[in-house]
């Protein structure tokens, strides 16, 4: 869903020149490259950062297994997106991607802040946090009550790894936006009806109805009142 999202975005905002001249792409807590190496093989130049060196370690492993073309366009750097001026000046990157990284820290605002000078006029930042407006949606729908009653008054949470991470709410993130001057444009939910599911749940077969899963969760990702009871907030601001 987040690619699909991001790929709109991407369309829509820098039109031809996304296919006419790459982007310049800074993709922080990169993971195991899903997003960059997605980018990179569209023709963009993608730098990953990320501050685990094991994650990295196996973004480093399929970025090797990519086609040279590919393996050209990306660079893999072991850092943390705080201290993102150490390595670039401001304004280096047309779109800069944090996903999964903001509920990790005890407060998103200087993060915000870091990649907000990142970005080049016109520029695209993508945040993918937890919505905290609907913590307890996970909890309630799979019976555990006791945690759903708990994340009615608490922005912390114990996510499927076993590790305590923070949600956030999408107006204290609208306004951090707003306030570094990457005011946010589009928003969407992701995994609306999927957060519940188990994590050994396997995919379905018929491919007309994966299909159908993916489309009810692209629809009720961008449309309310579905969208705002989704795991996770997918904002796009723009520079």
């Amino acid at each position: 869903m987040v690619a699909r999202q991001l790929a709109e975005r991407i369309g829509t905002h820098f039109g031809e020149r996304a296919t006419a001249a790459p982007l310049r792409v800074l993709d922080v807590g990169c993971g195991q490259g899903t997003q960059a190496l997605r980018l990179a093989r569209a023709g963009h130049l993608v730098t990953g950062l990320d501050s685990d060196p094991v994650t990295l370690g196996a973004a480093q492993a399929q970025l090797a297994a990519e086609p040279p073309e590919v393996r050209e366009r990306v660079r893999l750097l072991g850092g943390d997106g705080h201290q993102c001026g150490r390595w670039f000046g401001a304004g280096s990157f047309d779109l800069v991607l944090c996903h999964g990284v903001l509920m990790y820290l005890p407060d998103p605002d200087p993060m915000i802040a870091s990649l907000a000078r990142m970005l080049a006029p016109g520029g695209l930042l993508s945040l993918l946090a937890r919505n905290g407006d609907a913590l307890a949606m996970r909890a309630g729908l799979t019976g555990d009550w006791r945690a759903a009653l708990q994340a009615f008054d608490n922005d912390h949470y114990a996510n499927r790894l076993g590790l305590t991470a923070r949600a956030d709410r999408l107006a204290d993130l609208a306004r951090t936006l707003s306030e570094v001057s990457v005011p946010l444009r589009h928003w969407y939910g992701v995994r609306v009806f999927t957060d519940a599911a188990p994590d050994h749940a396997a995919l379905p077969v018929d491919g007309r109805q994966l299909a159908q899963l993916l489309e009810a969760e692209e629809r009720a990702g961008r449309e309310d009142p579905y969208r705002q009871v989704a795991a996770l907030l997918h904002l796009v601001g723009t520079k």
